[in-house]
């Protein structure tokens, strides 16, 4: 494979580009090595899930578009960011509070940590942000099947 694989996609900030997102980058990554019925495949999907939901739900109509970037160097860490043109960037939430959203941070924090990785949130020239997840690449994942218990 090259040194350095890059991808990327400009969506609508609208709810139907999360899932247009999802399948851009299981697509892309499947392209590149990583089949999309794998555990990494899947976390990566619910990554990429929580940071175009936090773009399109958190910009207040802000930012018109959100853009996801794919960056894979040497087969040995993926980078994907989601960038939009909105300047605040996300809050961590107290865990006293009660409420059915404003979890996605820490879910993605989580899930990048339980795989190795990090989560990095940068402003833009443009006076966005982009919200970055590094992981380590994983091509050979074992697959997911029906009833897999983990070990």
């Amino acid at each position: 494979m090259a040194d350095h694989l890059e991808a990327s996609v400009t969506l609508p900030s609208e709810p139907a580009s999360v899932s247009a997102a999802r399948g851009y980058v299981v697509t892309t990554l499947a392209e590149w090595g990583l089949p999309a019925h794998t555990e990494a495949a899947e976390t990566i999907r619910l990554i990429v899930s929580e940071l175009a939901t936090n773009a399109v739900q958190h910009t207040f109509g802000q930012s018109p578009t959100f853009t996801v970037d794919l960056r894979l160097d040497r087969d040995e860490q993926l980078c994907i960011g989601v960038t939009d043109s909105h300047p605040r960037f996300p809050k961590r939430l107290p865990a006293a509070v009660q409420q059915d959203n404003g979890r996605g941070m820490v879910i993605i924090r989580w899930l990048a940590a339980e795989c190795g990785g990090k989560l990095r949130v940068r402003p833009t020239r443009e006076g966005g942000k982009t919200v970055s997840i590094e992981l380590p690449w994983s091509a050979r994942a074992r697959p997911v099947t029906a009833g897999q218990q983990e070990p």
